[in-house]
């Protein structure tokens, strides 16, 4: 009893890391995401072709690979390790890594979200004389969210498993703190299933997201296209 105790004590702490790491994802990769599709849908040729690029850079390379380049690149090439060694350099690095990332996923869903709205009705609020700015938020923006909720949701979801893959520069995860007991860790070695228990964290964070996402599928269903 004490053994799992211990355990569940380290997955707590480590699932909180995962949560961290999953809300700070959210907070800086929405909005980067729409400025990204802005950026890619622009009539000035130079700025489309960068961004798109820079899209299909990010999206065109593994997610492990990003986060190895964030938090190993200024050390190792440019001899300044920004991140430094600590926990919270980690955190920093991955955070960064994963905002990049995702605003590239979500960029090319409000883009599809945007360009999808029929042309004609941003016509009918110019007749009716509203500004650029009016027809987005008033006619654009509300039927984008009702087109990009399942596609948000799906990568959401995604982003919640994705986490783990931030153990490859040692930050303390909850995958990370449910492997620790079997190379050793905290009197604790050669047991294999914390490392399974982690799974139910994943299955029950996912399952609420997924409650969510299908009730504000629901209440947003009055925009019918």
């Amino acid at each position: 009893m004490n053994t799992f105790l211990i355990v569940l004590e380290a997955l707590n702490v480590g699932f909180l890391q995962t949560l961290k790491l999953f809300a700070v994802t959210l907070i800086g990769a929405i909005p980067l995401g729409l400025i990204i599709s802005f950026g890619s849908m622009s009539k000035f040729k130079p700025l489309s072709v960068l961004v798109k690029t820079f899209v299909w850079i990010i999206r065109g390379t593994p997610l492990m690979l990003q986060l190895l380049i964030v938090y190993y690149f200024p050390g190792l090439v440019l001899n300044n390790p920004i991140w430094g060694s600590g926990e919270s350099g980690r955190f920093i690095a991955a955070s960064i890594a994963f905002i990049l990332n995702y605003a590239c996923y979500f960029s090319e869903i409000f883009r599809g979200g945007i360009q999808g709205v029929p042309v004609g009705q941003k016509e009918a609020g110019q007749v009716l004389g509203l500004s650029k700015s009016q027809i987005f938020f008033k006619i654009t923006l509300l039927q984008m969210i009702k087109r990009i909720v399942p596609p948000m949701s799906n990568e959401i979801i995604t982003l919640v498993k994705d986490t783990s893959l931030s153990r490859i520069i040692a930050l303390q995860e909850v995958i990370w703190a449910g492997q620790s007991f079997m190379k050793g860790a905290q009197g604790i070695s050669g047991q294999i299933w914390p490392l399974f228990f982690t799974g139910i964290y994943y299955l029950l964070f996912s399952g609420i997201l997924t409650i969510i996402f299908n009730k504000l599928e629901k209440k947003l269903s009055y925009f019918k296209t």
